[in-house]
């Protein structure tokens, strides 16, 4: 009996995955992108299935096709339409963001929309129902289809949003008008201006689908949406006073002071624009719509956008990177301390089963106390954070070694320390194995020295948050076996991540990046700077911390221990450490991790209030352009500084690392892109006035003079 029921669930998994596509389209039809079919009740099923690509993007010839349609259908006119994605990936992940790319004509650009909004209003005027059944992920240009179509019914797992706003963008594509009619505007702009996605569930109750149910249910739940018989989500009174223009106006001033907040108008104008789109002409359609396709066009050509957009194939070139063919099932993570216990946490978030060991109880407690607050935010439903749980196994023995793929080593940096972790560690390791360690500093040279198999170990460096940060350097010595490299790298894939492959040389790509901009920090404390002032010099040019945060959030212990390695290989080429810096550290004032460091940290925040005594009195100050070039430009000078000297080979792929790995101001595009932008004969001579006035370590490379 017990089996029968386990084979009846199977099947059950097995007929969801089946998608329900109404009659069975003929080989050779007349359309590229789209299959139309007629079912017994008269229904006609549109397909979205754009020809060779996996995933349904809306392109300027595929809104065409789809106009071609319409045509059809308004000809030969069916009982009602169903339209559907014939992608297992989903209903229609939005825009095809290569057409814009390079946009520099805003009339252009309104006229392109404009033809696309014809096509969605025809929709929309259909004289037919119509019904989008929609699985998988509907996002920007895809919602907006369905958002046209009478009703929606929603397949359990389903995933809703309007992502254009991390694209520099709002939706464009009636989207803004559609959605802030139909669901309640304080809802539907909240999701407009973050960009979030919500689930079916949510979406049901918000009013945005109609419905949600089972693949199997499909056919009988288009049949009650077309004739009639399911009862569909109508906006309420509420709606319509929330639309009116006096609550437009209060509201609008609310949603201007959370946007700033978080993106600051200067740099982002998109969610101040679809504000200002919504306040202006929320209660007349045709006006928004209008007034929509300009706003649209004109944010296209902007900097941000453009910059954003870069930064979205910086993205998608990083995933290849990794490759595929992971091979990897099972991690073991050495040192459950903050970086080790996330490392491990975050792996079996993924799907891989992880053991954990350390040399005491506590820190291992702690770990998998963190993983289950972290899962309890990132899994939904109850029995995945259990599963995830499970997958997260405690080691105190340290046998997982024997059985695991790939091990990481996160125990402190200390050479002595993690050469003698790898004596004891490397006759019990599968010769398939990989060894790996999560050292932030030390050169992979100086840890081989140790191993019988120098070939077998990578650095696999994460950064801090691990859950938020995606970056993965992924570090070779010259000993590194080709193919156990390609290994790390798709590895890194599989979790979800963005490898960088880098050469092995001190503090990497990243840190050798980051660690003059927290150290000049500290220089400019010693020049009485408040430091307030120089956080916000930083957070002026775009950075999402100031330096003297990140400092404290690293940990400055870290910082330090970085910096002195940094110095013995670089020299003067790096600000000095200040001596009250070391005072600071040997008083356990560490940063976020012990509750003081530059500021007083309360509930994982920091206390801008209170005064940092150590340095001295600070006259106040407003940041000054000279303080953000102090800052900024030695992260560039470094990025070409590393591409010169081999440690990456890919300028594109630097800008990638610096905005996924450290928060790089995104609508900067990266450092080496800041640098074209600014123009690399104005960032070399603004270095070579700051070495003037402070020192060498401003001394800008001689990468720039080949730098493109």
């Amino acid at each position: 009996m017990e089996s029968k029921i386990m084979q009846s669930k199977v099947l059950d998994l097995l007929g969801d995955r089946v998608l329900e596509l109404g009659p069975k389209p003929e080989a050779a039809g007349p359309y590229k992108n789209f299959k139309l079919t007629r079912d017994a009740d008269g229904i006609a099923w549109l397909l979205f299935d754009r020809e060779g690509s996996s995933a349904n993007t809306l392109s300027a010839d595929l809104v065409e096709e789809l106009d071609a349609v319409l045509a059809e259908l308004e000809t030969h006119r069916p009982a009602g339409l169903v339209i559907r994605s014939a992608k297992p990936s989903g209903f229609i992940a939005g825009a095809d963001v290569n057409e814009f790319r390079g946009a520099a004509d805003a009339s252009a650009v309104e006229a392109r929309i404009g033809r696309a909004h014809a096509v969605i209003d025809r929709l929309e005027a259909l004289r037919v129902p119509s019904v989008a059944v929609i699985h998988g992920f509907c996002l920007g240009g895809g919602l907006e289809v369905a958002l046209a179509c009478q009703s929606r019914i929603a397949i359990d797992g389903a995933r809703f949003g309007f992502p254009e706003v991390m694209l520099g963008l709002h939706p464009g594509l009636g989207g803004t008008v559609r959605f802030t009619r139909l669901v309640n505007p304080m809802q539907a702009m909240t999701l407009m201006l973050t960009g979030r996605t919500i689930d079916a569930r949510r979406a049901k109750s918000l009013g945005l689908v109609d419905a949600v149910g089972q693949e199997r249910h499909v056919r009988n739940a288009v049949k009650d949406a077309v004739f009639g018989r399911l009862k569909r989500a109508q906006p309420g009174l509420l709606n319509t006073i929330l639309n009116s223009g006096p609550a437009r106006g209060f509201l609008a001033s609310r949603m201007r002071r959370e946007a700033e907040k978080a993106a600051p108008h200067e740099y982002y104008p998109a969610p101040y624009a679809l504000i200002d789109l919504w306040e202006k002409h929320g209660g007349d359609k045709i006006a928004m719509l209008t007034a929509e396709r300009v706003s649209f066009a004109k944010l296209m050509i902007t900097p941000t956008a453009q910059n954003l957009i870069r930064v979205f194939f910086l993205r998608e070139q990083m995933k290849k990177l990794a490759g595929s063919g992971n091979e990897v099932a099972h991690v073991h993570v050495i040192g459950a301390g903050a970086m080790g216990g996330d490392i491990a946490a975050w792996c079996a978030n993924e799907g891989m089963r992880v053991t954990l060991a350390d040399m005491k109880p506590e820190p291992i407690a702690g770990a998998i106390k963190r993983a289950a607050e972290l899962y309890g935010k990132l899994i939904r439903k109850p029995i995945g954070v259990r599963d995830a749980l499970d997958r997260l196994i405690p080691d105190m023995d340290g046998e997982g070694v024997r059985n695991a793929d790939l091990i990481i080593e996160a125990v402190p940096e200390k050479l002595e320390l993690k050469q003698k972790v790898y004596a004891s560690l490397e006759p019990k390791m599968k010769q398939s194995a990989i060894l790996a360690t999560n050292t932030s500093s030390i050169p992979l040279q100086d840890l081989r020295t140790t191993l019988a198999k120098p070939e077998r170990l990578v650095g696999l460096h994460f950064f801090n948050p691990v859950s938020r940060l995606q970056l993965v350097e992924v570090v070779s010595h010259d000993g590194t076996d080709a193919q156990l490299l390609k290994q790390a790298l798709a590895f890194v894939g599989a979790i979800d991540r963005l490898p960088l492959p880098v050469k092995s040389s001190p503090g990497f790509l990243v840190n050798r990046a980051l660690t003059p901009y927290m150290l000049e920090a500290m220089v400019m404390l010693d020049e009485k700077i408040d430091k307030t002032v120089i956080d916000a010099a930083a957070k002026k040019f775009g950075m999402p911390m100031g330096p003297i945060e990140l400092a404290d959030q690293v940990g400055l212990d870290i910082c330090l221990d970085v910096g002195d390695m940094l110095r013995s290989k670089f020299g003067d080429a790096l600000p000095p450490t200040p001596a009250w810096l070391r005072d600071k550290v040997s008083r356990g004032e560490l940063g976020r991790k012990t509750g003081r460091g530059f500021y007083t940290w309360k509930d994982g925040k920091a206390d801008k209030t209170m005064a940092d005594k150590t340095v001295g009195p600070v006259p106040t100050t407003e940041p000054t352009d000279e303080m953000t070039d102090r800052l900024i430009l030695p992260m560039s000078n470094v990025c070409v500084a590393c591409l010169r000297e081999g440690i990456v080979d890919n300028a594109d792929v630097v800008d990638g690392a610096m905005i996924f790995g450290t928060g790089y101001a995104p609508f900067r595009g990266g450092p080496l892109n800041y640098a074209r932008t600014r123009g690399v004969e104005n960032v070399v001579s603004a270095l070579r006035a700051l070495a003037q006035k402070f020192g060498d370590r401003f001394a800008a490379d001689a990468g720039w003079e080949t730098f493109k």
